[in-house]
This record gives structure tokens, sequence and C-alpha cells, in this order.
């Protein structure tokens, strides 16, 4: 059914609409989590598991990998067939300095015997792929996808077929550490967790907070298991929407698995994060440091530093005078996609 006022809201605050039932107007196309995925425990278990899924992909050469300067992707990489193509996204912004990850990504390269190549993104090339990307989706797009897309349609014009991303790996094994940090009362989870609360943006706003009741237990909500389904719809559904829409096939290896014991919050809580994908990490490259984690460089500060806004009825006005870069994204996002559908 159309109920326009809720998908607002839920995208506002979970970066997607969750609720299948319900649309802009459009069809959205939402990603089914409804697949066989691999049990791990150890480190070794997912070693062995990620060689065979990348091994699998990369067999017809018909896959390249997308390489970020994080521990995930340089994981895949050990095990992409030497001479394999690399891609990494770089976005730049005219005299500005901006978050780039290419020079880790290309010494990871170096090290599996990667051919690397550096796919540059200015603001005028999201511009132009951000209306294909809504449509195909029937709804707003996280910032990412506009990113991934446009590198997609560079390797599938250098003859690949298949893309490979190291998503999901901080979602299913615990590299979300700040949302893993405390022990959350049900409010301080909702406050911590919505991008952006509704009431702030819309005039006619409405609080969903369905998925957040789904895992209220005495008043407090596991973080893990939360992200485990929602997170995950949401980033799942980001690359998946990305890559379709630009003809290319999807490849996560990390998404095929699942954690099989309970998560070790004392361990994560200690500064371990994501300790089982660390552990096959060093077993790799020993002689590598950990970096810090940085989440795919996207420099909305910068474009939208001028930004005064949304105008149409919908918005409360100035609203978005405070807000991040990404928050106004989101904001922006939404407008486009209403103005969008409107004609």
């Amino acid at each position: 059914m159309v109920d326009k006022n809720f998908c607002m809201s839920s995208y506002l605050m979970y970066r997607y609409v969750y609720d299948s039932q319900k649309n802009f107007g459009l069809p959205i196309r939402n990603v089914n989590l409804d697949f066989e995925r691999t049990p791990i425990k150890t480190a070794d278990e997912l070693l062995d598991c990620l060689k065979m899924q990348v091994e699998n992909a990369t067999k017809d050469g018909k896959a390249a990998l997308a390489l970020s300067g994080g521990i995930d992707s340089a994981i895949l990489a050990k095990f992409m067939p030497r001479g394999a193509k690399a891609y990494t996204f770089r976005c730049l912004v005219a005299g500005k300095k901006v978050v780039d990850e290419s020079e880790r990504a290309a010494h990871f390269a170096e090290l599996c015997g990667l051919k690397h190549t550096v796919v540059d993104i200015y603001w005028e090339d999201v511009d132009s792929v951000a209306d294909e990307l809504m449509l195909h989706k029937g709804a707003p797009i996280h910032s990412i996808e506009t990113q991934i897309y446009i590198a997609a349609k560079k390797v599938l014009a250098d003859g690949y077929q298949k893309f490979i991303f190291g998503e999901n790996a901080d979602i299913i094994f615990g590299g979300m550490d700040g949302l893993l940090s405390k022990d959350w009362l049900f409010g301080e989870f909702v406050d911590r967790y919505s991008y952006i609360m509704p009431y702030k943006v819309l005039k006619a706003p409405q609080m969903p907070l369905e998925p957040f009741k789904e895992f209220e237990v005495d008043g407090h909500i596991d973080g893990h298991n939360f992200i485990n389904k929602y997170f995950k719809q949401e980033s799942l559904g980001s690359y998946v929407n990305a890559c379709q829409t630009a003809g290319i096939e999807f490849i996560a290896p990390y998404a095929m698995t699942y954690l099989a014991e309970p998560i070790d919050y004392a361990r994560i809580r200690a500064g371990d994060s994501k300790y089982v994908v660390r552990e096959v990490f060093k077993k790799l490259f020993p002689n590598e440091d950990i970096a810090p984690k940085t989440p795919m460089p996207r420099p909305v500060n910068e474009w939208f530093e001028n930004w005064k806004g949304p105008v149409r009825a919908e918005f409360i006005p100035h609203c978005t005078d405070k807000m991040t870069g990404n928050q106004k994204w989101m904001v922006y996002c939404l407008e486009r996609f209403l103005n969008l559908q409107d004609f």
C-alpha cells in the first residue's frame, strides 16, 4: 500500500523502508535475507569459507574485487588469483583534502599481486546517476550507492561480470563497536541508532519503532541481534541496488556466513572489535598493522556545505541547518526522490 508519511519517516530513521508492505507509490526493491549461510565459530573456519567463496567466484576469470584500505577486503584480496583486478573508489572535491584510501589499498594490491585501478568520483558523477538508482530502488538511496554504481560501470566496461565486496564483515562479526559498546536501554538505543528523528524534519512525522520493539528484552536492546537483521537489510540492499542497476553481479563472501556463537561483548568493549576477522587478517598478513576502521569515504560534508535545505511542503524550514553532511544527504535525497516521483 502507498503510505508516503510512513515511508519518509522509516527512511529517515533506518535509511530504508523496512516494511515491505508499504511504499512511496513505486514498488520498493528490498533485498531478501532468506538465503543459506555458513556457521562460523573460529578464525580458521572463516578463513577457509572466504577462501572457497572467492575461489569459486573467480574461477571463470570474470570477477574483480572492490578493495578499500581496510582489513575486510584485504583478506579477500589474498584469495584473488594473482594478476586479477582490484578497484578502489576515491571521491574528490576540488581544492580540498578528503579521506583517501587509495594508497593503502594499492599497498595490499601489490602484496597480493593484483592489478590496481583507482576510480575517481566527483559530485557531478554522483549527481548524474542518483535518479537512475532511486527509480530502480523505488526509494531514496544511501550515499554509497552512487559510488558503487559508478565503479561497477567501470568494472563492466573493463570486461568483468562480478564485483566482490567485503561488505557485512562489520555487521556479522562485531565491527560496529559503537553500537555494541554497552547494554543499551531501549530509548538510548533508539536515539543512538536512528539516523534522523522524523519529527526534526517532517511536518507530519511518524515514529515507526517496530524494529526496535522486536529486539527489546526487559527494557534493553541487544545491539548485535538488531543490526544483524535491520542494518544488514539496509546495507546489503544498498550494494545490491547499485550493482543490479549497473548490471553486474554482486558477490559478498562475508554475507554468506554467520557467527555461530554468542558474540563476545567483553572483547569488543576492551577494544578487540571484529576479533574473528582480525585473527584471520593476522594469519594472512602477520607483518601488517590493522588500520583504524574507516567507513567508505564520501565527502558529504564538503558536498553539502552550502546547501540551504529542503523547500518542499513536507519539510520543516531550516531543518538541516545543524545537520552533518550524511544527514543532509538523506534529506536532500528524500526531497529529490519525491520530486522525481511527482515528475
